[in-house]
Formats: structure tokens, sequence, C-alpha cells
């Protein structure tokens, strides 16, 4: 059975919503979130990679990250910082503001999503927006955010009605409505937008784009990649795998080198990694993880296991 390959790596790098604002802000304002190593202990402690959403439901404002040029999102816009970098959001281009104390985190932490924030003057809204977080794993192999822009926009409007708006409206009334497990929700709906996003962003690549996420819409590459995460623990050979995806082998390995930027079966190796990290971290012992993910023994997958990881298997459990 061919593998879903996009599902399979955020099922395998730990993708988790965390905490979710509904914010209201009124002009003159601006909100500036600090560095993603003050966040994540707050939010998801143990996670490795931080990733901030903000959509704009009503009206309109700014948002760049520190330093950097501010972008105009209006009603519909939805911007993900991929990397959890400083980012400011303002009424207004250039606008700064004091960071989120890493301590209020805690504050939000303790109490029941969502978090109602107001910002800003004492008038009325000039805009609304859902914000949130989301983080995973980011070692020891991630194809996927490793080649992900550090910001990625789109709106629910490009299309008309869409996934993303029906998120977007299911998430500001469950945050309403107060109802028993809207947290879990929350989460669950930060996650879904998120894939979503991914999903689009995607089909948008130009033509002549490289990286595992071209190689993904690629159709030999692409069934490469899901026959690969379809049965990961088999004896693969270049020659095999070709005439699985019905490929020549050395076209497959030069248009798998160039979109991928990894030979065929480096990726399958660097693949298993990521697998068996998760199994070990599952409490699986080293020879069953070694056996589950194709080596024929526990020698060979420690070997291979910290070459690519750094560590040995014994250490990454730890």
């Amino acid at each position: 059975m061919a593998a879903d390959v996009l599902s399979d790596v955020l099922k395998t790098v730990r993708l988790t919503g965390a905490t979710y604002f509904d914010v209201a802000a009124s002009a003159p304002w601006a909100a500036e979130q600090p560095t993603r190593e003050q966040v994540l202990p707050k939010i998801l402690p143990g996670a490795e990679r931080l990733i901030s959403y903000h959509a704009v439901t009503e009206g309109e404002c700014w948002a760049s990250m520190v330093g950097g040029e501010g972008r105009r999102l209006v009603e519909g816009d939805i911007i993900v910082f991929t990397r959890g970098d400083p980012h400011v959001l303002s009424s207004a281009p250039g606008m700064r503001a004091e960071p989120v104390a890493p301590a209020d985190f805690d504050a939000v932490a303790a109490g029941p999503l969502p978090f109602f924030k107001t910002v800003g003057g004492s008038g009325a809204p000039t805009a609304r927006l859902v914000c949130g977080f989301l983080a995973c794993d980011a070692r020891p192999f991630n194809p996927l955010l490793d080649q992900l822009p550090a910001i990625i926009t789109t709106s629910w409007r490009e299309s008309g009605p869409s996934w993303l708006g029906q998120f977007i409206m299911l998430a500001r009334a469950e945050s309403g409505s107060r109802r028993a497990g809207a947290e879990s929700v929350l989460a669950k709906l930060s996650e879904l937008l998120f894939i979503e996003t991914l999903r689009r962003y995607i089909e948008s690549l130009p033509a002549g784009q490289t990286g595992w996420l071209a190689g993904l819409r690629d159709p030999g590459v692409g069934k490469a990649l899901s026959v690969l995460h379809a049965r990961p623990a088999r004896d693969w050979t270049i020659e095999e795998l070709a005439r699985e995806v019905a490929m020549s082998r050395s076209v497959l390995a030069e248009r798998f080198n160039h979109l991928v930027g990894l030979p065929p079966m480096q990726y399958l190796a660097a693949w298993r990694m990521q697998l068996a990290a998760g199994l070990l971290n599952g409490g699986g012992n080293v020879a069953s993880v070694a056996a589950e993910v194709g080596y024929a023994s526990e020698a060979g997958f420690s070997r291979a296991f910290k070459k690519i990881v750094g560590v040995p298997p014994s250490a990454w459990r730890g």
C-alpha cells in the first residue's frame, strides 16, 4: 500500500497544537513574541520546534519578523512563522513593543483555553485575531520543516469557501462556548489549520522548485518517497526501487537527488533513524527497534544510528 508521505512525516515528528489566543486589538497597538527558547518551555516542555500562526478574522494589521519587512494582513489572511522566530503584530508598519514576558505564559498555560486578550487603545477593536502555537520534533530527521521558508502566508478568501475558513470559524465558535473539551478541540484545529496551509503551500510551488516538498509533488520521486515510507524496513536497493516506480535507475537517482537533496538510499537511512528515535522514546529496546526499522543486527543498527544522529541508541533512550 502506498503511504501518504506528508501525513507520515507529520505523525512521526509529533506535531502538536498548544496554547490558543483569541485577541481583540484597538489602534494604536503592537504585540511582540519573544524567542522560541523562551516560549517553548512554557507551553510545550520537551518540544524542539516552535510554530506560531495568526489568522485575521476581522479588520487588518501588519506582521513582520523582528527587523524584517512588514506584511499587511486583512480579514481572511493567515501568517505562519514556521520557526517560531521573534515577530511583531501591529496596527501600523514599523511599530515595536516590549516582548511578552516568558512569565506571562505561565498564567496562560495554567488557565483554561482559549486565552482572551485585548491589546492597544480603549476604542473599538480594529482587528481581531486567532493566534496559537504548535510544536514538533526537529531531530533527528525532519525533512518537512527543515525546508520550509521562515514565513508562509495564505488566505481562506483566495478560492472561495475553504477548510481554512471553516477551521477558523469553528475555532472562534469553540472559544466562545467554553464547552468541556474545548482545549483538545482547539489544539486539533490548530494542527488542521497548519496542515491545510502546508497543502496550499505545496500546491503553489513553482515548477522549478527543489526540495523535499517539490519531490513530494513530483510524480516519479513522489511515488518513490511513498514506497519508501510504506515499507521502510525492506532491504531496498536503488534497482528495486526504480522497478517499483517504473523509472530507470539512473533517472530516479538523478531526479531524487536533485529534488530531495539526498540519494534515495541515504534518505531511507535517515528516515529509518527518525522512526527508530520515536520507537526508542516510546520505550522500545535497541534490539527490537533495530529489527523493526530493517537492521539484521543490533550492532549494525547502533553504528548507523550514532553516525546519523550523533549519539548511540542507548544515549538517545536515556
